[in-house]
């Protein structure tokens, strides 16, 4: 499925990753959005109260009980995780253990080096 998130949701992300990164910490956000028939349309970024260091992040649970809370609230749901690694992009073993979205399709995005070199432009450029 088709997953359509505008440049300015981009820009926020983006911005929220790099103000972490500047930190030397990582950082998770969430895009929510409601499932159309052809794509999932974004329509907000969602930074869950979170524990991050340089190499790690984690959701506490009373974070994803507000989390669902808000979901259920907007009638909305989790289109995409996306967060920051210090280095390399890549999904390693603890983002497979903590992930938030685990269903069949999920969308999990991992930026690079703190999101420093990160731009609207070349968001997801390969």
């Amino acid at each position: 499925m088709i997953v359509e998130v505008s440049r300015e949701i981009v820009s926020r992300s983006i911005a929220v990753l790099q103000k972490a990164g500047a930190m030397e910490s990582e950082r998770v956000l969430l895009w929510l959005g409601r499932r159309g028939q052809a794509c999932i349309g974004v329509t907000e970024e969602f930074v869950p109260e979170q524990v991050a260091s340089y190499d790690f992040f984690n959701i506490p649970p009373h974070a994803m009980q507000a989390l669902m809370r808000h979901l259920r609230e907007r009638s909305l749901m989790v289109a995409a995780q996306v967060h920051s690694h210090p280095q390399a992009a890549f999904h390693s073993k603890a983002d497979d253990r903590w992930a938030i979205v685990r269903h069949e399709g999920a969308l999990s995005i991992v930026v690079p080096d703190f999101a420093s070199g990160t731009s609207v432009e070349n968001f997801g450029a390969t």
